[in-house]
């Protein structure tokens, strides 16, 4: 029965969780945008260019937070970027997850020096009772904890290390 109520759900969004579904960069541009507008948001956190996992979800995000079709819907013309063009409101700013490579990404005790001595606008480093708090907010997502997600809960540096870069 939760079964069928998650797929019939999952039909009514216009941006699915899935690496295999390509979103709209114009659609997803608009809907974050009007977000922001409405509720009156003045810092966006997103991914970067490289997704972090390459998931092109992610991808996606950063791309319509960096870029939108001009409005003519043809797809032609040249992409007008929404940070830089000024599309944000004023006084919004955009900050990007930095991706890192695969053995930076799982060797988190190794990869803190390199974090504190590598170039960023910001470093976020949990404390061990907010590692927990994540790992507990994990666990409520069963469906999502296929065997490389719990080694990503354990091992990965962004349950524990995340530098961000402003566009």
């Amino acid at each position: 029965m939760l079964e069928k109520e998650l797929e019939k759900s999952r039909e009514k969004y216009e941006f699915p969780d899935d690496p295999g579904v390509q979103w709209d960069t114009e659609s997803v541009a608009n809907t974050l945008l009007q977000h922001i507008q409405v509720n009156g948001i003045n810092l966006v956190v997103t991914f970067d260019a490289e997704g972090v996992s390459g998931h092109s979800n992610h991808v996606a995000l950063y791309k319509a937070v960096r870029y939108a079709s001009l409005g003519d819907g043809s797809g032609k013309g040249s992409p007008m970027a929404l940070h830089s063009e000024g599309k944000l409101p004023t006084g919004c700013s955009v900050l990007t997850l930095q991706s890192v490579s695969m053995l930076r990404k799982y060797l988190y005790l190794l990869d803190l020096p390199w974090s504190l001595l590598s170039s960023q606008d910001a470093l976020f480093m949990l404390t061990s009772k907010e590692v927990a708090q994540a790992k507990k907010a994990m666990s409520c997502h069963q469906s999502q904890l296929v065997w490389f997600r719990r080694l990503y809960v354990h091992f990965s540096r962004y349950m524990r290390i995340n530098s961000l870069q402003f566009l």
